[in-house]
């Protein structure tokens, strides 16, 4: 068949607002409009990574930040105003993002990406795009997408320089391979002895210019619009910028033979529940009814079940994730010692509190988790969460066109 090339004329591009990017032969339009995209982080980068994908005609967005605005951020982000000081930035990014492009329809979170969000929303995702600020927060992204088999967009910026890179699900190299030594003790630093988050290194700020992020939030999307046209991305490798000289390069990773990011994506079963109306015993039966008895459930992220001050022989229930639970938290309120966390990495049973919802128990709504009986696994997705969690972003259908069995 052969493709007819429309040309435009002053008419259509009065009434297409995307008319010139029509001139461009491989350029799909409705392509764009269908796209399923993530954002991690309304900041500086996430602030023109949202602008571009406004401007683009990006369809259906998720967003989610957990910080508020400061009056520091009105000189590095677009959508930010002197009046939106103290609210959440997720929201008012939204907010401002259909003010440039009514067309879009996205959903925003306030919360952290590594214990708020459940993994279907990587699932439901064409690709996902992340401006953040820290190490622990891309190597949780990393391994998000991973599982669920969803390329991603790194980029990060200091001063005037910064680097944009592409992760895909293949067999590739991955963030967690292009990580060295003094990276694995950064992110060990951010911990403590009993795995407990250190609030001190949250008060570190990176210097940052609105010029680098535009820099590198372009190319980001630049990426964006390959993958999503099927052209090759910037996979593997890394494009570094040099803000002083105006000098870059492509860096090239290797895989890591022995990296641990490297899960293979596996298929899912659609639960046909919501998180918060399933009890762990529930879950643990559905598992059992598929794989046997002596089946186990096993989740991706730890939880707190309790902590325990060994000298004063006491014990608090918590039941939050890891990564949520403080230093300062955990301090005993009788003897001041640090008190240790009881973790649980899954459910075989023998448990005191599987009458708890899995919303009680600490998970996110619409994730993911796996039943287990030896070298078997098999993962389930609590879908009915999905129109809760993805508003105005979902359509029906929308996961029954991704990996289901």
């Amino acid at each position: 068949m052969t493709k007819t090339l429309r040309l435009s004329t002053p008419e259509t591009e009065e009434s297409d607002r995307f008319a010139r990017f029509k001139l461009i032969r491989w350029w799909d339009q409705e392509r764009l409009g269908r796209a399923r995209i993530v954002v991690v982080g309304a900041g500086a980068l996430g602030n023109e990574i949202l602008k571009n994908l406004a401007l683009l005609g990006a369809g259906r967005l998720f967003l989610v930040d957990l910080d508020r605005i400061e009056p520091s951020n009105l000189s590095r982000s677009v959508l930010f105003r002197e009046g939106d000081s103290g609210r959440s930035k997720a929201e008012v990014a939204a907010r401002s993002v259909r003010d440039i492009y009514p067309g879009m329809r996205i959903q925003w979170l306030e919360g952290n990406v590594q214990t708020d969000v459940g993994l279907g929303v990587f699932l439901w995702a064409d690709v996902v795009l992340a401006g953040l600020d820290n190490r622990e927060s891309r190597l949780f992204l990393n391994r998000a997408c991973r599982r669920a088999g969803r390329p991603w967009v790194d980029g990060a910026i200091e001063q005037l320089n910064g680097l944009a890179r592409v992760f895909l699900p293949d067999d590739g190299p991955c963030y967690e391979c292009t990580l060295g030594q003094a990276d694995w003790d950064i992110l060990r630093a951010r911990r403590s002895c009993n795995f407990l988050t250190r609030e001190d290194s949250l008060l570190g700020r990176v210097p940052t210019t609105p010029t680098s992020a535009a820099v590198i939030a372009g190319l980001q999307c630049q990426e964006a619009v390959k993958l999503l046209h099927g052209l090759e991305p910037l996979s593997g490798k890394a494009f570094v910028f040099n803000g002083l000289t105006h000098e870059s390069y492509v860096l090239n990773y290797e895989r890591k033979p022995n990296c641990f990011g490297h899960e293979t994506p596996g298929s899912w079963t659609g639960l046909g529940r919501k998180a918060s109306e399933t009890t762990l015993d529930e879950l643990l039966a559905v598992v059992r009814k598929d794989l046997g008895p002596d089946a186990v459930v096993a989740f991706d992220r730890d939880v707190v079940h309790g902590l325990e001050c060994v000298p004063c022989g006491s014990f608090e229930p918590v039941f939050r994730q890891l990564r949520s639970v403080t230093e300062r938290e955990a301090a005993c309120p009788s003897c001041g010692l640090v008190r240790n966390p009881k973790l649980v990495h899954g459910l075989d049973g023998t448990e005191d509190f599987l009458d708890m919802t899995v919303t009680e128990f600490g998970m996110p709504p619409f994730d993911l988790v796996a039943g287990r009986k030896r070298a078997e696994e098999r993962l389930y997705l609590f879908d009915e969460d999905a129109r809760a969690v993805l508003g105005p972003a979902w359509e029906e259908g929308d996961l029954n066109r991704r990996n289901a069995t």
